[in-house]
Order: C-alpha cells, then structure tokens, then sequence
C-alpha cells in the first residue's frame, strides 16, 4: 500500500489498513466500469459518500457508528477493485469470502463489529441501491424506467436535492477522508 503497510489478502489483519490507502484506492476504481458521462470516473469513493449520505436520510436515528459502516461499507474494493455483479458470480464463492474477511479486517481496524447486523445492512443495501438508481438515471444513461426494473424506484424525498458529483481522484479522496475523520470523531 502506498502508506507503506503490507496486507495479505489472504489474512488480512486491521493493523495493515489505513483509511488514507482506502480512500486513495477507492479514488480511483471507476463504477460502471467507467462507463459513465463526465471529465472524470464515477469513483467508489463517491459512490461511498453518496451512500453514507443516503443512508443518514433512511435511518436519522441510527448510531453514528452504522454511517460509518454505510461509508465502508465497498471499501474492500480500494484492493479488490469494483466487479459488476453477473462477473462477481462467474468468479464464484471465492469472491465473497475475500470481500467479507477483508471488511472484518476493515470494520475492526475502526471500531466497528466485524459483521454488521443484518438489520443494519439491509439498511446500507438500501441506500446503495438508491444511489445506483441515481448513478443509472444521472451518469449512466439509463431512462427512470429501465433503471426503476434493476433497482426500485426511490422514495423521491430521500433523494430529493442530492445531484450525481464527478470530482478529480484527489477531490474525492480528500472528501472520503474528510467524512471518515467527522465520524470518527463522533463515535
């Protein structure tokens, strides 16, 4: 990583993750895999602060620790990049079980339980598919329709005043960290 740590993929351990390689990665994984209108990729750093904003509106109420949860919630995808759902599939099993011990490693490393609860995460399901609707309709070029068939309709209130953002890698790395600072501030 470029703060210096090494991380086995294999055995990650939270004393091997910062939130600087986190952001700076996820800087810089397109979504969509980059297909997507605009001067820069829509990052998974963007996505996650979408996300973790989304989140806020569909739970007001919830401990500060879960919008942490929601922020990181693709953050293994800042070493194992973003793969679209039918290609995560193909890869089999594998996948799942090197995404879910590197966000046990992650979660740990910020005081987070290692697996979120279900109810928690149905919640950040939630809220990302509202934002990949919003991605779809605003960067995509899906219409409302066929974006509503993939992803459900939003609750136009939830959504209402937020506007797709495409940043530089260092704008966007700089807000992820930013936001990750002022919740961990408030846990």
């Amino acid at each position: 990583m470029l703060s210096g740590r090494r991380l086995d993929l294999l055995d990650p351990t939270p004393v091997d993750i910062e939130i600087e390689d986190i952001a700076h990665g996820l800087a810089f994984v397109a979504r969509w895999n980059g297909q997507t209108e605009g001067d820069f990729a829509y990052s998974v750093a963007e996505h996650s602060l979408l996300v973790e904003e989304l989140f806020g509106r569909i739970a007001p109420k919830t401990p500060v620790k879960w919008r942490l949860a929601a922020l990181l919630h693709d953050a293994p995808e800042y070493v194992i990049g973003d793969m679209i759902s039918p290609v995560k599939s193909a890869v089999g099993p594998g996948y799942g079980a090197l995404d879910d011990r590197l966000a046990a490693a992650i979660h740990i490393r910020f005081g987070l339980p290692a697996a979120v609860p279900a109810t928690v995460k149905r919640q950040i399901k939630k809220a990302d598919k509202i934002s990949a609707w919003m991605e779809a309709t605003q960067i995509a070029g899906f219409s409302e329709t066929e974006a509503s068939k993939f992803f459900g309709r939003p609750d136009k209130a939830v959504i209402d005043g937020l506007k797709i953002r495409l940043r530089p890698p260092v704008e966007v790395r700089q807000a992820y960290t930013q936001r990750h600072l002022e919740l961990i501030a408030s846990l």
